[in-house]
């Protein structure tokens, strides 16, 4: 009986202690191939070139856009080819799960072409870097292009009205000026008809 109650015990220690150990491993995250050697424990990379952060335990990208900060798991379309394994990543300590809250003194502290400490990645650079979704970006675009289409049919009807207006007000405009005058003493009317009465 002895023996069972320390197996069962021996198994409950096992299982906490993997939790334990899964739960570690979700929380350090995986750093890409394309992170700094010797910094595991690390949660942010800003990089300069781009203004972009890397959240490594979700793997997400963080960058401004549209007038707020975004999480994606790519890149914006610009940076599609951008390579990831030659530019600078500074590694930042955890602040919490905003770090864009610092954006104004890392954008000055880490200025456009800045240059760290010497950085070897993780994994070799790939032949070919591409940093979008696998299915393309089309949907994305195809997403901009039906905005735009919107936007000018709506400009459109919109100048298609105020000419609309402009062409009966000038019709009533002609229409009201047609009449004749009768008002003595002047050559013309009130429209484009002639008065008749007579000049003094």
């Amino acid at each position: 009986m002895k023996a069972i109650r320390l197996l069962f015990a021996g198994l409950f220690l096992i299982t906490l202690s993997s939790q334990a150990q899964v739960s570690v491993n979700v929380n350090i995250g995986t750093p890409p191939a394309w992170g700094p050697v010797g910094y595991t424990e690390v949660r942010y990379y800003y990089i300069p070139d781009i203004e972009v952060y890397y959240d490594v335990p979700s793997s997400m990208f963080i960058y401004f856009h549209n007038g707020g900060w975004v999480r994606t798991t790519y890149l914006p379309y610009r940076y599609r080819h951008y390579d990831l394994y030659g530019a600078y990543k500074v590694c930042l300590d955890d602040y919490g799960p905003n770090p864009y809250i610092h954006y104004k003194i890392h954008k000055v502290k880490y200025h456009h072409g800045y240059r760290g400490p010497a950085q070897r990645t993780i994994g070799p650079r790939p032949h070919v870097v591409y940093n979008g979704p696998s299915g393309g970006y089309y949907r994305e675009q195809h997403r901009d292009r039906d905005n735009d289409r919107n936007y000018y049919r709506q400009e459109n009807r919109r100048s298609d009205r105020d000419n609309n207006n402009y062409r009966n007000e000038f019709r009533g405009g002609r229409e009201k000026g047609n009449g004749k005058g009768h008002e003595p003493g002047r050559g013309h009317g009130n429209g484009n008809g002639r008065g008749n009465g007579k000049r003094g």
